[in-house]
């Protein structure tokens, strides 16, 4: 089972119900004294929630994070940092929230606290991606990492189940491109799988059960688990063609992530399938994209891009963009070759063995 062993030392990761009751604490452990809580819009009502169980600790609240980190949301939530003299920024959310968090560390080097309310696992991780002019781009930063991560479990028991499979897709999907990452080590295959094990041992579970609180936090450990790998070693092919559908078409990034993942797996997979083999033992098949695929669907999982949105004519937008500059990844990067992925990402396409 994952756990915090792989954290830098000035992380503090801790998995357990009701610990967001502990914000303040922690604030206190990290020398804070004003915190400014940070959400998405749906999600307000937990961010206030949250002001009024640390009282006179929360400068305020900022609700406006986006999808894909907008640089301009960002400058407005730095201003209103300042303008309520937070020292401190508290996440709760998912990813988008996680991501405003890291944005204005980025550029205050304010501490952070992440409370994760899904399991992109970025609260794990020392990368910022940010969209400007429709181009979402990646760095990596000290800055960027947050010194403190609450895995809470009640907190994703109210998770509506079509969100926590593609969520959880999204983490798998880090631990899936970390198996054949050309900086990968003995100790990042160990996380993967370690990432891998705890989806396939209860993912299903809380589809079943979404109340299931063993189950709930087995999943957020492997959402730490598979975030944490992503800081370790460098993605490839399936994130790159994520961050390019998602910052130039605007699509949702979970979805996008679950969609693009047994095609960008299967397409690597025709080079490297040795180094892919586990992801067959875990979730049980023969062919890594065709298996994940499968696994997907068995979760009702959404599997072609036009459901998103996405038209046909846009796939070659997306394919040229996809391919404009040199990147690492086992299999070659052609033109044709990624259109064609594009091609049954968009239909739905089951990989072919």
């Amino acid at each position: 089972m994952a756990d915090t062993s792989f954290a830098p030392p000035d992380v503090h990761v801790r998995f357990g119900a009701g610990l967001r009751h502990q914000a303040r604490e922690e604030m206190r452990r990290l020398g804070c004294a004003r915190a400014l809580i940070l959400s998405t819009p749906p999600q307000s009502k937990s961010a206030l929630a949250l002001a009024e169980t640390i009282g006179e600790w929360a400068a305020g609240v900022f609700s406006g994070a986006v999808m894909h980190t907008p640089v301009e949301v960002s400058a407005r939530a730095v201003e209103h940092l300042r303008s309520v003299d937070a020292d401190c920024v508290i996440a709760i959310g998912g990813g988008s929230t996680t991501g405003l968090g890291k944005a204005i560390a980025y550029r205050t080097d304010v501490p952070q606290i992440v409370i994760p309310t899904t399991y992109a696992g970025s609260e794990a991780t020392p990368i910022l991606g940010q969209t400007e002019d429709g181009v979402k781009t990646t760095l990596s930063d000290p800055r960027v990492q947050p010194e403190v991560i609450l895995y809470d479990p009640e907190l994703v028991t109210s998770l509506p189940v079509g969100m926590t499979v593609t969520s959880a897709l999204n983490a798998i999907a880090h631990a899936a491109e970390a198996l054949y990452a050309p900086n990968r080590t003995a100790a990042s295959d160990e996380l993967a799988l370690d990432g891998l094990r705890a989806f396939a041992r209860s993912l299903e579970a809380v589809v079943a059960a979404p109340h299931d609180l063993a189950a709930r936090e087995d999943t957020l450990r492997g959402a730490y688990a598979c975030g944490a790998v992503l800081g370790l070693v460098g993605m490839s092919l399936h994130h790159k063609l994520c961050h390019t559908l998602g910052g130039s078409l605007g699509l949702p990034h979970a979805e996008t992530h679950a969609i693009i993942l047994p095609h960008a797996i299967a397409y690597n997979a025709l080079v490297v399938p040795d180094l892919l083999a586990p992801i067959c033992e875990i979730f049980r098949g023969v062919s890594a994209g065709a298996t994940l695929y499968d696994y997907a669907a068995r979760l009702n999982a959404p599997s072609a891009l036009r459901d998103l949105g996405v038209t046909e004519a846009q796939l070659d937008q997306a394919a040229d963009l996809a391919t404009r500059k040199p990147y690492p990844n086992p299999a070659p990067i052609t033109r044709d070759g990624i259109r064609t992925l594009l091609q049954a990402a968009w239909e739905g396409a089951r990989p072919h063995p």
